[in-house]
């Protein structure tokens, strides 16, 4: 009887400590499977914070790529922009818009340039006449109309790239940065250059780019451009110009005699590079000067 009370003393504690283990180990696995919703809780705020950092991040940085990507357009801060508006809507209204320019944005452009910014003090009174007016260097700056007439030939896009030959003033520079993306324009007399660089800066002309230099060979490390202007006359077309021009651009020009007869030129040039050219107007304009005074190399026959 002795020998079953020890056996039995000695098997109730093993049990005990069996049934120990076998709870411990379903309670272990109970609570492996368990969610530890506090910390889960606390990890999902994290997470959402966490993907709300990193979108505004990413959103900022799409914002400053975007900044990059976007064109410079002139701010119109300068007061010039808002004096004078009446003699100015009355010059567009007489002279662009009553003689036949009918393209919207070369009106709007017109209205907006102030053209008194670009003349010296003696020609005030006459800065919204349709007339040339004198400048320094023995220059002039066009005619109202003949800016008007040979921007809207360019057929300008809000995204167009535009080559100015002959700065001048800077005049036709800021009509048609009124209109294209980017607008670089070559001035051979350094002085003008840099007088027109001046104030298309002070009138808030961001997307307007000068260089002093010589026409002739274009601007190429900016090139190809939908759109090249002349301002100056000479007896033959610059060929680094051509070949500058955008297939599906346009370019005009004044061609002809630097002191007898000259006309407008229209070249247009299509997808497969073929050239076209026709004259659309008699002007008068200044003589290109530099390069192109020079005899031919190789002359057309």
């Amino acid at each position: 009887m002795k020998v079953k009370n020890r056996e039995l003393k000695i098997k109730v504690p093993l049990l005990a400590l069996a049934l120990l283990a076998l709870l411990t180990i379903i309670f272990s696995v109970k609570r492996a499977t368990e969610p530890e919703l506090t910390f889960a809780s606390a990890n999902k705020e994290a997470d959402a914070e966490q993907r709300r950092t990193d979108a505004n991040e990413q959103s900022e940085q799409e914002q400053e790529r975007w900044e990059d990507k976007r064109p410079l357009r002139p701010d119109h801060n300068h007061p010039a922009f808002t004096e004078r508006l009446k003699e100015r809507t009355a010059m567009v209204t007489r002279y662009i818009q009553g003689q036949g320019i009918r393209d919207p944005n070369v009106l709007r452009s017109l209205r907006t340039v102030p053209r008194h910014a670009f003349v010296g003090p003696g020609e005030q009174r006459y800065a919204y006449a349709d007339r040339p007016l004198p400048i320094d260097q023995d220059q002039t700056i066009s005619q109202p109309y003949v800016v008007a007439f040979m921007t809207e030939a360019l057929k300008l896009k809000p995204n167009s790239k535009v080559l100015e030959i002959g700065t001048g003033s800077g005049y036709q520079a800021a009509v048609c940065a009124e209109i294209a993306s980017e607008v670089y324009t070559i001035e051979i007399i350094e002085e003008l250059a840099k007088s027109a660089e001046e104030c298309l800066k002070k009138l808030g002309y961001r997307n307007v780019f000068v260089k002093a230099g010589d026409g002739y060979f274009g601007w190429e490390e900016n090139a190809p451009y939908d759109a090249i202007i002349g301002t100056a006359a000479a007896g033959r077309v610059p060929e680094p110009l051509l070949e500058q021009l955008k297939p599906g651009g346009r370019m005009i020009l004044p061609y002809g005699s630097p002191y007898g007869l000259q006309y407008l030129v229209l070249i247009t040039k299509d997808d497969e590079g073929n050239l076209q050219k026709r004259s659309v107007m008699p002007v008068r304009f200044v003589p290109m000067t530099g390069e192109v005074t020079k005899p031919e190399k190789n002359p057309e026959k």
